[in-house]
């Protein structure tokens, strides 16, 4: 493996993208992916979005109940639907797994348990649910997950409660499931800001994925 590789290999990017709309991050994300080299450096995109629900490309319409004058977006992620809004972390991972060595349930399970890993840091008890992909706290959802693969190539990621309002996963059934509650992590007793939370996960990450270093930017170019 040359220079290039290892390095590519071993230095996962962060990108602080702050608070934007889904769709223009979306399309970004599609062109990144389609458009990477061989040699590119893994990423991960950090962003919070305006209110918005989307559905993944197996989802139903049925389980968007009421979405008021909150859009609703269908998108190529696989998942039902979900919510994005203000106060919620949202993780993009634009990964080469099959450079990585990694099979899609493995990564899964390694993304679910950076979260967990997370939470324990703050003494919150987390667990991963194999039939339905994301992280519960008794029983409560606390981290959605949906990606899109093509190529070996991933985008999309996962979204972390952390301090939103959770009125507008009342107007779905989240992720399919009628019923399902959700929490966040000032709920928990967890005081700190989506971004300071974005530090430790991108540190937990890195450690589950195994890079070797994080290379920090400030914004997407």
């Amino acid at each position: 493996m040359g220079f290039v590789d290892q390095f590519a290999t071993s230095v996962l990017r962060i990108r602080v993208l702050g608070r934007e709309d889904y769709q223009p991050v979306w399309q970004r994300m599609q062109a990144f992916t389609h458009s990477r080299t061989s040699s590119a450096p893994d990423e991960i995109w950090l962003v919070q979005h305006s209110p918005v629900f989307t559905l993944g490309r197996n989802g139903k319409p049925e389980h968007v109940l009421a979405p008021g004058d909150i859009p609703v977006i269908p998108i190529d992620r696989g998942g039902q639907v979900t919510y994005h809004g203000p106060g919620q972390l949202v993780v993009y991972l634009l990964l080469d797994i099959r450079r990585k060595e990694l099979g899609v349930r493995d990564l899964v399970m390694r993304i679910e348990q950076s979260v967990i890993e997370l939470l324990s840091h703050y003494g919150i008890t987390a667990q991963g649910d194999r039939d339905a992909p994301g992280v519960y706290v008794d029983g409560r959802k606390i981290a959605a997950l949906g990606l899109r693969i093509t190529r070996g190539h991933t985008y999309h990621g996962l979204s972390l409660n952390v301090d939103m309002d959770l009125e507008p996963f009342q107007r779905i059934n989240p992720c399919g499931y009628a019923g399902l509650q959700v929490t966040q992590c000032r709920d928990l007793g967890i005081g700190q800001t989506p971004f300071e939370l974005a530090g430790e996960l991108c540190e937990c990450l890195a450690q589950q994925l195994g890079y070797a270093a994080l290379e920090w930017c400030q914004v997407q170019t």
